[in-house]
């Protein structure tokens, strides 16, 4: 990646920030500049070095070479109780024996402010929990204590809020309700959020710009939308929701357009969404989201509109998953092509054996080099559930640290 140009507007930049524990690499020397006022998303699987980036902005981990500069102040040598950041754990760090109230404004008293009503009472107001100022932790639902965990680091007003995992305890209903809640926190106070996380849906939720890390590097950093839609990497296309990716060798240019041919097929994809080399001859990756293919059985071959990319198949398995349902299709391209179908007026006839075919619009193609590994991201994922993560070390925090 290149350098991010210095601006006064950045709230962190990382210039050349590397870390390594002996022969063991982290994170690899990393350029990264986020903007102030925005919702920043590092996202990854365990170990890909997302948590050792969040641990050297806040000073909790020295980098083995580079600088971190915060609002335009290099703090690479400053301790972590002398930086404009303060963090919110997954644990949540809450003290046990402190109400709402007073864990909130335990920061504030830490720094020597009498009179503290009126900001925790604002900052209390803010995560709506007025009401229950003076409850205990272990009387509040995780919903709420990640809330009190936010107010508490939200009221010293730092520069940057670092959240490192904070709804990984939660359910998944109440962590979506989280997401929009923290979504708007953020926008109520414009302070910056710098956010890791190894959900997808969490980061694209709640970001204005995701960097996708995998082993130490940033794969791919922007919008949320362009990240999904116009993938760099087989990881990324991967990792961000699921990816059928089409072998295919290039035919020929034409006006814009790469003309493909797989398995006997022929397949459009526009010329400025491949990212590979595009030559006559050229094997490339052409990739096309699940949600983007529409399934139709084959005796309705006829009605489908000229122009787009088709290709026959043979349903294998069908999942139900609520709002759609999940078809595995064998065809001539590839063995195991995705496909989700609304369950709204879904065709009865597609079940297990049925003949289709599956067309697309040659714009929602994408292309990929494809000399890269097809399964790259799913070692990432099975890494997830691993547990590995040597960057996982010493990211717990007494409640006093969180709270300063």
């Amino acid at each position: 990646m290149t350098s991010p140009t210095p601006a006064a507007g950045d709230a962190v930049r990382l210039t050349g920030t590397a870390k390594s524990y002996g022969a063991f690499t982290a994170v690899h020397p990393l350029d990264l500049a986020v903007p102030a006022g925005s919702f920043f998303a590092l996202l990854g699987a365990s170990g890909c070095g997302k948590t050792t980036t969040l641990r050297m902005i806040a000073g909790l981990e020295a980098p083995t070479a580079g600088t971190v500069h915060l609002g335009g102040q290099d703090v690479t040598a400053l301790p972590p109780y002398k930086r404009p950041v303060n963090t919110v754990f997954q644990n949540y760090a809450l003290f046990p024996h402190l109400d709402v109230y007073e864990n909130v404004a335990f920061g504030l008293r830490r720094r020597g402010i009498k009179s503290v009503r009126k900001q925790v009472g604002e900052m209390l107001d803010l995560v709506q929990l007025g009401p229950l100022a003076r409850r205990r932790p272990h009387q509040l639902s995780g919903g709420q204590q990640q809330r009190v965990a936010v107010a508490r680091a939200l009221i010293n007003r730092p520069q940057v809020l670092l959240l490192d995992e904070p709804l990984g305890a939660l359910d998944l209903k109440l962590r979506r309700q989280m997401q929009l809640e923290l979504k708007r926190i953020q926008t109520e106070v414009g302070i910056t959020f710098v956010h890791v996380t190894h959900d997808q849906e969490e980061a694209m939720t709640m970001a204005d710009t995701v960097a996708v890390m995998n082993a130490g590097r940033v794969e791919q950093m922007g919008a949320p939308a362009d990240l999904y839609e116009n993938p760099a990497s087989t990881f990324v296309a991967n990792f961000l929701g699921t990816s059928n990716l089409i072998e295919a060798e290039v035919a020929g240019e034409e006006g814009g357009t790469l003309h493909l041919t797989s398995g006997g097929l022929r397949l459009s994809l526009p010329a400025a969404r491949c990212r590979a080399q595009a030559a006559v001859g050229d094997r490339v990756l052409a990739g096309v989201r699940p949600e983007k293919i529409t399934l139709a059985h084959r005796d309705d071959e006829d009605a489908i509109p000229a122009g787009r990319n088709r290709v026959p198949g043979r349903i294998v398995d069908s999942s139900f998953i609520g709002v759609s349902t999940q078809y595995v299709v064998d065809s001539p391209v590839c063995p195991d092509l995705e496909v989700f179908v609304p369950n709204v007026g879904r065709d009865a006839r597609l079940a297990p054996g049925a003949p289709v075919v599956l067309h697309w619009d040659p714009e929602h193609t994408f292309g990929l080099d494809a000399h890269q590994d097809i399964d790259a991201g799913l070692d990432g994922l099975e890494a997830e559930a691993r547990g590995a993560a040597p960057e996982r070390a010493g990211t717990a925090a007494t409640a006093e640290e969180a709270a300063v």
